[in-house]
């Protein structure tokens, strides 16, 4: 894997780390990209440090609509040939759908969706050229959902990336590129903090949360594994199959674990 590397969108923290360091443990040389430089000049440097792979990091925000030309010219500087990507980035909106700006809202579907379209477009055809390569796309649990009182936007667009990223299966599976849609449930990590919906996730049972190293460590066997969905923990697989199957019972279910998230009155 000399010049063979791993990118990974939204890496400073939480999902996006775990995914590198898990990636840099199969022996992947990584490239880092996130908006807060100090965060990835210090996990570029654990993770060469800890395992022995190549690094590098690139600044950006996927909010804007350059970012991922500008992430796929730095790797073509570099001669880095990426056989991994991986699409986690994330952006969160605190305040209610008609109070939120058109500008906001449409930062927040940039880098939940046309930032992954993006990037999936302009790496393919070097995946395709050597008939291999790997997409991971961090959707939700939300995209199998009943609509949420919190963040309007979040599970139709996270049910946008499911079905670009079946597309992609269909697509290019045959042609050595496959693609998986990560779809954890409320994972601890500060970006419900950093996004204001923090209470939201305090109201969450203990035990329907999941630690960041277990859903990377799925997240990334299922990947290299070929597999077109990875719904992390198996509480949330059965959630999922009674979301798909028995809709009306996983409502009434959801508006108790979740503290009011489905409905409002």
């Amino acid at each position: 894997m000399k010049n063979t590397y791993a990118l990974i969108t939204g890496a400073s923290s939480g999902i996006g780390s775990e995914i590198a360091i898990e990636l840099a443990k199969k022996g992947f040389n990584i490239i880092l990209t996130a908006r807060r430089e100090e965060r990835l000049i210090s996990l570029a440097k654990e993770l060469k440090e800890s395992y022995g792979v190549e690094t590098d990091y690139v600044t950006g925000d996927l909010a804007s609509p350059s970012t991922p030309y500008e992430i796929y010219n730095f790797c073509e500087e570099k001669n880095y040939e990426v056989e991994v990507l991986v699409n986690n980035a994330g952006y969160g909106i605190p305040e209610e759908f008609h109070k939120v700006s058109m500008e906001d809202e449409e930062k927040n579907i940039r880098v939940l969706s046309t930032s992954v379209i993006a990037l999936s477009k302009i790496f393919l055809p070097k995946m395709l050229d050597k008939k291999l390569g790997k997409i991971m796309i961090i959707s939700s649990v939300a995209s199998f959902a009943p609509p949420s009182t919190i963040q309007v936007l979040y599970g139709p667009l996270k049910t946008f990336m499911n079905r670009f990223s079946d597309a992609l299966n269909v697509n290019y599976k045959h042609k050595g590129i496959s693609s998986t849609a990560v779809c954890p449930g409320y994972v601890v990590t500060e970006f419900h903090t950093a996004s204001g919906v923090q209470d939201a996730m305090d109201k969450v049972p203990a035990f329907m949360k999941l630690d960041a190293k277990n859903v990377a460590s799925e997240a990334v066997e299922a990947t290299l594994n070929s597999k077109s969905y990875c719904i992390p923990g198996r509480r949330y697989r059965a959630i999922v199959f009674l979301m798909t199957y028995a809709p009306f019972i996983m409502k009434m279910l959801s508006n108790k674990l979740s503290g009011g998230r489905y409905s409002k009155k």
